[in-house]
């Protein structure tokens, strides 16, 4: 019992650890300048290859590669969840040097209804009625944002729908988080390399042009994006789906924090009310989720306590709908990598 008691203990460490991290990203990418997003993302893929590489081979997870290798179907699978994550990261990157931290995190905020969305849209999944409330609620937060900004916030439904994609193909692949992210920087890793080297030749490469921290800072991006990788997987072996599921709001939160109080970022009243809707929403997924949880628990626990003693168990409703998880318990979907920061 106590060493359960200090793996769930040290589960939620490393979920706080991953969570935060990608939370407070957005101090990190200004560092970088005068690099171009460009440049830092394709610095990002070529660094993340080497340092998961690293990682890879000190923990000798190397034989997942000939399997890969053998399927073109999980092979086109990895090259799309490449591509769908290279606009996440690009768009994420260029939003945080621009001035968007506030709306990048709406991105994130939002993922959970997109996710559900696109659950329904290609998996055919059934929404219980909360869910469809907290889409319709969702729905409308984007509308009343809409009005705010002037425009609908592209970069907040970019960064959802990508990630959302991105969490909806590698659910298909079915790598672990670390060999997934390895396999992805690989497709990623020659076009990254070659549009470095084309900065090079045309004297605006910034790496090693801004001094040995500069330098350091542009490598350390694969750090940045492996470090909370390794948290989250060391988490999601210690702690439930619907922790998981609940610690996944930290991150959009440092970020909207980051956004108001850190870089100032105006938040009018008709934004306030957008995201006060977005923020509805997920309560009522999160209540929704919890609730289903716990009679899926229950209806486990009769059935086995039946099964002791012989007895009939009592009928009950199986619960329906999309709940992001196979225990049905996590609040939304939680990919096995969450590296969309």
């Amino acid at each position: 019992m106590k060493t359960e008691e200090n793996e769930g203990r040290a589960g939620l460490l490393y979920g706080i650890g991953a969570y935060g991290m990608w939370g407070l990203v957005p101090l990190f990418w200004p560092l970088l300048k005068p690099a171009g997003a460009v440049e830092i993302l394709a610095h990002r893929m070529v660094w993340s290859l080497l340092f998961v590489g690293v990682a890879l081979v000190a923990l000798r997870r190397w034989g997942w590669m000939s399997a890969l290798v053998r399927s073109p179907r999980k092979l086109g699978l990895i090259t799309l969840a490449a591509a769908v994550i290279t606009v996440n990261w690009g768009l994420y990157i260029w939003s945080v040097n621009t001035g968007h931290v506030v709306e990048a995190s709406l991105g994130y905020f939002i993922n959970p209804l997109v996710t559900i969305a696109l659950g329904v849209l290609v998996l055919k999944e059934r929404l219980r009625p909360a869910q469809w409330a907290a889409v319709g609620v969702g729905l409308s937060a984007v509308l009343v944002l809409a009005v705010g900004y002037g425009r609908p916030p592209w970069i907040s439904l970019t960064l959802a729908f990508s990630f959302a994609a991105y969490g909806l193909v590698k659910k298909k692949v079915n790598l672990g988080g670390l060999e997934s992210l390895a396999a992805e920087t690989a497709v990623q890793f020659l076009p990254a390399l070659g549009y470095l080297v084309w900065l090079g030749t045309r004297g605006t490469l910034a790496f090693g042009s801004h001094g040995a921290g500069h330098t350091a800072l542009l490598a350390a991006t694969g750090l940045v994006t492996a470090a909370p990788l390794v948290c989250f997987g060391a988490a999601a072996i210690r702690v439930p789906l619907s922790t998981l599921g609940l610690l996944q709001y930290l991150a959009p939160t440092f970020q909207f924090l980051l956004g108001v109080v850190y870089f100032h970022e105006e938040m009018p009243p008709e934004r306030w009310a957008g995201f006060s809707l977005v923020w509805l929403a997920l309560t009522i997924l999160t209540w929704d989720a919890l609730r289903t949880a716990r009679k899926n628990r229950a209806a486990v626990e009769a059935a086995v306590s039946a099964a002791r003693t012989g007895t009939a168990p009592a009928q009950t409703a199986p619960a329906t709908g999309h709940t992001g998880g196979d225990d049905g318990a996590a609040p939304v979907s939680a990919p096995s990598a969450r590296s969309g920061r």
